[in-house]
């Protein structure tokens, strides 16, 4: 069963004088009475300039128009020729899952679900050997061809060098990360919920950069004997960073395993769009702003995690239009609400010399206070988890710049959580998508629809990811800096690091290579 997306008009947004171009450092900032608008995305010749986002429990792309969320310039998204697929914004998705004929989709069959996400250091002696398993990813940082057997050493050099810094912050927010704790509550409530709705499924965790590794859980999928697997990413919106990430990963250990190759899965890449995540999201919002002396006048702060520009306008990764659609949704439920008040939206958590989806978190907050703003609430719209950039860079970094910046009355909106709205709807999700999980049959996979209501590994990562190598990684390697981000080392100190390793290793012979055999010895 799908579900179909209703027809929207096409409008264009009015101007405001708090607006600004593409190129400035300051966003739009939208009294919610010109923020209704719906369009449809634009079409150029035989090409949409647009991103394409597969959706839960329906068959249908979202693109954006070129004009983008905020009177941003032409050409942000892949050219890719999507124009077949071409369908209206703003289709706010339902749950159906109670029109499933649940006892025969089961069948005898084991149901898993997945839950994919980041993954944090627990305790700060985890911090160094984490932030090694983060920098010995080529997608962090991807160093030459002619110098990528120094991944490994190199991330080793980082991880030691940045360690002190990192774990003064986690030691801030209490020692650790409490992302693991948060997401086995998530996935319990997320089984409970499961087995009140009549499927009787287990739910696994899977961490990408520490434990529990993505590589254990599919090691208790298979112990297990699971036979239907609904892969979840944590990530309400899409991006090739994160979700694609993760993606990656899941695709190498299928492609290893022959019970993987012939277990039917499929993958839930976004649900941003949903209606239980759009209420859940609006409750919370609701329920901060009575917080406020005047809640009418404080500014919601929608603040996300960013990415680097050309993953969306090289790449085609559909993170941005995904974002500035859900914020818009979100608004729209609030103004349901008789809830109007001015909001923007701003990325955070930048690093390396690259340009990245702009406008930044903290230049925005800046400029709120030299505009004016008193109130300002932040809602950390891409996390649904407390983490170290909700409860370090928010909840310490950015209160604390905005204080300076002339804001008055600050306040955030926590994570979503077990947020019980939410979770429920996770499981209707799950659950709607259980009619197209299939096998990944690997041989099979040219002869089988390229474009699918959700998707295989390999189906997602075709469409999404094709041009991922060609992009500059997050993390480069040429120029020298740090950044204020407690979780992230800004890369542009790894050409330094690759040369004093080389000099360590000429001069000395007892460094990282030589122990690793990489180096020979003379000695």
């Amino acid at each position: 069963m799908m579900m179909n997306c209703g027809a929207v008009n096409a409008t264009t947004p009015s101007s405001t004088s708090w607006s600004a171009s593409h190129s400035s450092k300051v966003p739009m900032l939208l009294p919610r009475a010109i923020c209704t608008t719906q369009r449809m995305c634009c079409v150029s010749g035989a090409h949409v300039d647009a991103c394409v986002s597969f959706n839960v429990s329906r068959n249908c792309a979202v693109a954006k128009d070129s004009l983008g969320w905020s009177g941003t310039s032409p050409s942000l998204y892949s050219k890719q020729p999507f124009n077949k697929f071409l369908l209206p914004l703003k289709a706010l998705v339902t749950s159906t899952s109670q029109d499933f004929p649940i006892a025969s989709l089961i069948g005898e069959e084991k149901v898993g679900v997945l839950l994919l996400n980041l993954g944090g250091p627990e305790t700060l002696e985890d911090v160094q050997p984490f932030l090694f398993n983060l920098f010995a990813d080529p997608d962090i940082i991807r160093l030459p061809r002619l110098f990528r057997f120094l991944q490994k050493p190199l991330a080793q050099f980082i991880s030691v060098a940045r360690a002190p810094k990192s774990k003064e912050g986690y030691a801030s927010i209490g020692g650790g990360s409490p992302l693991r704790q948060i997401t086995d509550a998530q996935a319990e409530e997320l089984r409970k919920s499961l087995w009140e709705k009549q499927v009787p499924a287990k739910v696994y965790v899977g961490m990408r950069y520490w434990h529990p590794f993505t590589e254990e859980a599919i090691e208790q999928i298979k112990r297990d004997g699971i036979t239907k697997l609904v892969v979840l990413p944590l990530y309400p919106q899409f991006s090739i960073s994160t979700s694609g990430s993760s993606l990656r990963l899941l695709e190498s250990i299928f492609r290893e395993d022959e019970y993987l190759v012939n277990m039917q899965h499929t993958v839930i890449p976004s649900w941003y769009q949903r209606e239980g995540y759009i209420k859940a999201m609006a409750n919370l919002i609701e329920k901060e702003l009575e917080k406020f002396d005047r809640p009418e006048q404080a500014v919601i702060f929608f603040s996300a995690h960013g990415v680097p520009l050309a993953y969306v306008e090289e790449a085609g990764d559909p993170y941005k239009a995904e974002m500035e659609e859900c914020v818009d949704l979100i608004m729209e439920e609030l103004e349901k609400r008789k809830i109007i008040n001015a909001y923007t939206l701003a990325y955070q958590s930048r690093v390396g010399p690259v340009e990245w989806l702009k406008p930044y978190t903290d230049e925005t907050i800046i400029e709120l206070g030299k505009k004016g703003v008193k109130r300002l609430l932040a809602v950390p719209i891409s996390f649904v988890s407390e983490h170290i950039e909700t409860l370090e860079e928010i909840d310490v970094e950015y209160k604390e710049l905005a204080l300076k910046s002339g804001i008055e009355k600050w306040g955030r909106v926590p994570a979503l959580g077990c947020e019980p709205t939410f979770i429920s709807d996770l499981a209707d999700a799950v659950i709607e998508s259980l009619p197209y999980v299939g096998a990944m049959a690997v041989s099979n996979l040219e002869a089988r629809q390229s474009l699918v209501p959700l998707g295989s590994v390999e189906e997602l990562l075709a469409v999404y990811d094709s041009k991922r190598r060609e992009l500059p990684s997050p993390v480069t390697v040429w120029e020298w800096g740090w950044t204020r981000s407690a979780e992230t080392w800004n890369g542009r100190a790894a050409m330094l690091a690759v040369l004093v390793l080389l000099v360590l290793e000429v001069t000395t012979g007892q460094g990282f290579l030589h122990q690793w055999g990489i180096f020979p010895s003379f000695h």
